[in-house]
């Protein structure tokens, strides 16, 4: 098992200031590790979607029904796969009282970074 607790608590910092932080890197690096052992360190309510899962695909097929009811902390895997939640992404977290966070995960493409950056900008954080 990866040690992971200093960047746990990095995160922690950054998604009480930043309503969505955004992991980007290399596959296979431990962006997924890393998300899960902070859920299970967060405890509370947190929920967990991965773009490579057909099942969480279908999920998000409407996204806007399917985020706007969670609270706690979201993690979208694989982003990358998705670029058209950003929009909702920022129009959940602009709500009046929010109270959820999202953790974005995906792989460091420069349209990722770009599209992210743009949509989101003053709201999320690459890490």
């Amino acid at each position: 098992m990866i040690d992971c607790q200093r960047e746990v608590k990095i995160l922690i910092g950054l998604l009480k200031r930043h309503p969505v932080v955004g992991i980007v890197g290399a596959r296979q690096v431990g962006k997924t590790t890393l998300a899960r052992f902070l859920m299970r360190t967060i405890g509370g309510t947190s929920t967990y979607f991965d773009l490579e899962n057909p099942e969480d695909t279908a999920r998000l097929s409407d996204p806007m029904l399917a985020l706007k009811g969670l609270r706690g902390l979201v993690v979208i895997d694989e982003i990358q796969r998705a670029p058209e939640l950003f929009p909702i992404l920022r129009v959940l977290v602009d709500r009046p009282k929010s109270l959820i966070r999202f953790l974005v995960l995906g792989s460091a493409s420069p349209d990722l970074l770009r599209q992210g950056s743009e949509t989101l900008a003053g709201r999320i954080f690459y890490h």
